[in-house]
């Protein structure tokens, strides 16, 4: 393997890695934030039960996504250091407004939201965990801005072979972002809804703590309900918005290398050096039913359009798109049919469902790993679209070093992802404290004993 590949294989480990945390904590913490914010209104002990519980596998992915996302840092200074170095002068002050606004919001409330439970009143609690909530999709913006722009750039000149802001708005505000930010917003919110549905499936399909299963299911899928359908539209527009400057991630992510095909490419084992599908499935007409014409007669580019030099992985591309696509899919049939079971008053006996909803736990986080290889590698062989290639950004590094770094960041994010689901695994078998209908902070609020004890025990 190149220094380029070795380069960009340790980077998409540490990213792939890292987002894995960020689809489950920045939908939790607003998770944490309406169960705390219910039980403080409601006193019902069922809510500051799902707090507690959330809390636990909140706590240690928000660590292990803060540790993996700080080496990405590092990871670009040292494995890429031209691309540094051009792009300093705009992506080092979106990153630091990352810093500033984000981290640091969330640096100074998460010890209150991990420890203050009654130590703390209950508004400075609740307030504590919407900082951090509010910290979480400020951090998720700022990247998705600094992202963004290497997707579609604007606002900027070069000078002396660097990057330079002209605009900050136009900077921020590309093309791509406007749709982008929303997009991941939804995202991790729908991924997290799943997997705390999920989880609350499990102890229906147990008999266990059913009044915690019944809430977090509910709530998971009332969310995902509403949001589904959304990030579907928002998803349309957000290919709009990237395809139109990025062509060849169009040709690479539809599965043709010719033009003239009307249909979908349902399955393909791509050949990149043959420039031809190996095994393909093809759905007649499906393609240019999509783009809106019902007449078969609009067909999609292929991927010969664009010079050989100039071409992203189509494998990566196409089936990086597939997962996605087709998870979106199954999350949208399954919150369909759990409203047809909610409607019926079915959703709490079907036993089957609970047990298919147990299996779809880690959907939203493929969906999401899915959604980013088609971003990444769809750009490729630029880093700053038509601007600054790939291997043009590396840094001069020896081979041997960066193959024993590649192994053993390897190594440590395996043990540590094994470690993580191992966690989880065993939070879930513990299952969610016990919290009496008595248990109160009377030092904290000035509310009387009995209606605190007679509103948590409706």
């Amino acid at each position: 393997m190149s220094l380029l590949d070795l380069s960009r294989w340790q980077f998409v480990i540490t990213v792939m890695f890292h987002m894995t945390f960020p689809a489950i904590t920045v939908g939790l913490s607003i998770l944490l934030s309406v169960l705390y914010g219910m039980y403080w209104k409601t006193r019902k002990a069922v809510y500051l039960q799902m707090f507690r519980f959330w809390r636990r596998v909140f706590a240690v992915g928000f660590a292990i996504g803060v540790v993996a996302g700080i080496v990405i840092t590092f990871e670009l200074g040292l494995n890429w250091g031209v691309y540094a170095a051009k792009t300093g002068p705009i992506i080092g002050p979106i990153i630091g407004m990352e810093v500033v606004t984000a981290f640091f919001v969330e640096a100074g409330f998460i010890g209150v939201l991990l420890y203050g439970d009654g130590r703390v009143r209950h508004g400075t609690m609740f307030a504590s965990t919407v900082m951090v909530s509010l910290g979480t999709v400020l951090s998720s913006t700022w990247i998705i801005a600094a992202n963004s722009w290497m997707q579609t750039p604007a606002g900027f000149v070069v000078r002396n072979g660097r990057f330079e802001p002209t605009d900050w708005v136009h900077t921020i505000f590309n093309p791509s972002f406007v749709w982008r930010w929303p997009h991941m917003v939804l995202a991790v919110l729908i991924s997290a809804a799943f997997f705390v549905a999920g989880i609350g499936a499990y102890y229906l399909v147990k008999g266990r703590a059913l009044p915690f299963a019944r809430r977090s299911v509910s709530i998971a899928l009332g969310i995902a309900a509403m949001l589904v359908p959304v990030q579907i539209f928002v998803g349309d527009h957000t290919a709009g918005a990237v395809l139109p400057h990025q062509l060849s991630k169009l040709e690479a992510l539809e599965g043709n290398w010719t033009e003239g095909n009307t249909g979908f490419v349902l399955f393909a084992i791509p050949d990149q050096q043959a420039e031809r599908n190996l095994v393909e499935l093809n759905i007649p007409c499906l393609g240019s039913a999509i783009n809106r014409d019902l007449t078969c007669q609009t067909a999609i580019p292929g991927l010969e359009l664009t010079p050989k030099a100039d071409r992203p992985d189509m494998a990566a591309v196409f089936w990086g798109f597939r997962v996605m696509f087709l998870a979106a899919l199954l999350m949208f049939g399954t919150v369909f049919y759990a409203t047809i079971l909610r409607l019926r008053r079915k959703l709490w006996t079907s036993r089957r469902f609970h047990r298919f909803l147990l299996w779809t736990t880690p959907v939203g986080i493929l969906a999401i790993l899915g959604g980013w290889a088609t971003a990444e590698t769809g750009r490729q062989p630029w880093v700053v679209f038509g601007q600054l290639r790939t291997a043009d950004a590396l840094s001069h590094l020896a081979p041997g070093e960066l193959v024993f770094s590649v192994v053993g960041f390897s190594l440590l994010y395996v043990v540590m992802l094994v470690a993580y689901i191992a966690y989880i695994v065993h939070t879930v078998r513990i299952g969610p404290d016990q919290v009496g209908p008595d248990e109160r902070h009377p030092a904290l609020d000035s509310v009387p004993t009995a209606s605190l004890a007679g509103g948590r025990a409706n």
